[in-house]
């Protein structure tokens, strides 16, 4: 968990909360995770094709 909390703060718009809204600063943290899958998915299939 502490290794995806991490993650997310290599985001910079997610370190700093400057939205005012409760709703636009989730909106940003579920792309920020979404971002995070599509890196770790993209890299195990590139090993894949590979083999």
């Amino acid at each position: 968990m502490e290794g995806a909390i991490a993650l997310l703060h290599w985001f910079r718009r997610l370190r700093t909360r400057w939205e005012i809204r409760d709703d636009i600063h989730h909106a940003f943290v579920t792309l920020g995770r979404a971002v995070i899958c599509w890196r770790r998915l993209r890299t195990v299939l590139c090993r894949e094709c590979r083999e």
